[in-house]
């Protein structure tokens, strides 16, 4: 009540956006269109600080990208500190997001870093063959079957898919290094896709401190410091209608993204 009431001081308020789970362009995961309205909320009314409370293993690197993006921006335009509280696992992608923050605070047992890229699947040649099983293509440009599951992997295909790979790799690179400017450690290859744990990835330089959001948060604003927190909400129809199969694949493949960590 006391916001609303001209002559009686409010104490700081911290807004909490929670990004949990695996960074996709799908709404099942995190993704910018679902988040959009999330952290614009968050920002909205001027809280003294934003905390991102991360648990993710990683995903799209667009998706990370555009969130951290947005999460830039309104920090910027708005002039309001970020904060990162990393829980289980901020790897890949999801240290994308906490780079997002001026501040990252990681649990003693929390996963930071695997700043790299990956591609993985399956090849089924072998398999439709011993089936009897014709595959049958037919393109207008000779690279628009590449890397086609039901063929023989082509040595061109893999080259060219390397590339893309060190493209992607370059851009992570970039923007952790902008993003951790002075701070990283010295003598230490920060990305190799290699994970540092707790104390070790502070004294690398991948974050700033341990630390848990309410303790850090009143130690910077108080005791009195409140906390209003925002996260995706998913419809009825999502939960239970027609997308309900397609959300149990998915929770396998963000149960076995979190699964390479030993989470």
């Amino acid at each position: 009540m006391k916001r609303w009431i001209p002559f009686m001081k409010s104490g700081p308020r911290v807004a909490v956006i929670r990004l949990q789970g695996q960074i996709s362009n799908s709404s099942r995961g995190l993704d910018d269109v679902s988040l959009a309205p999330v952290i614009e909320k968050a920002f909205r009314g001027k809280p003294d600080a934003v905390a991102l409370q991360i648990n993710s293993p990683g995903g799209s690197p667009v998706q990370s990208s555009l969130i951290a993006g947005r999460i830039r921006r309104l920090s910027e335009e708005k002039g309001i500190p970020v904060f990162a509280f990393v829980e289980d696992v901020a790897a890949s992608g999801g240290y994308w997001l906490a780079c997002a923050a001026d501040e990252i605070f990681v649990d003693r047992g929390s996963i930071v870093g695997s700043i790299g890229v990956i591609s993985a699947g399956f090849g089924f040649s072998d398999l439709i063959g011993k089936y009897g099983v014709e595959r049958r293509v037919h393109t207008a440009g000779k690279s628009k079957s590449q890397l086609d599951p039901f063929k023989p992997e082509n040595p061109e295909d893999i080259e060219r898919l390397r590339g893309w790979l060190d493209d992607l790799h370059v851009y992570f690179i970039d923007y952790v290094k902008s993003r951790r400017a002075g701070k990283l450690a010295d003598g230490t290859d920060h990305f190799t896709g290699e994970i540092w744990i707790g104390q070790r990835a502070v004294d690398n330089g991948l974050a700033d401190g341990i630390g848990h959001l309410v303790s850090v948060m009143k130690d910077r604003l108080g005791d009195k410091v409140t906390f209003r927190r925002y996260e995706q909400r998913r419809s009825l129809f999502q939960r239970f209608g027609a997308q309900a199969a397609q959300d149990v694949i998915a929770g396998v493949e963000e149960r076995a993204s979190f699964a390479r960590f030993g989470l």
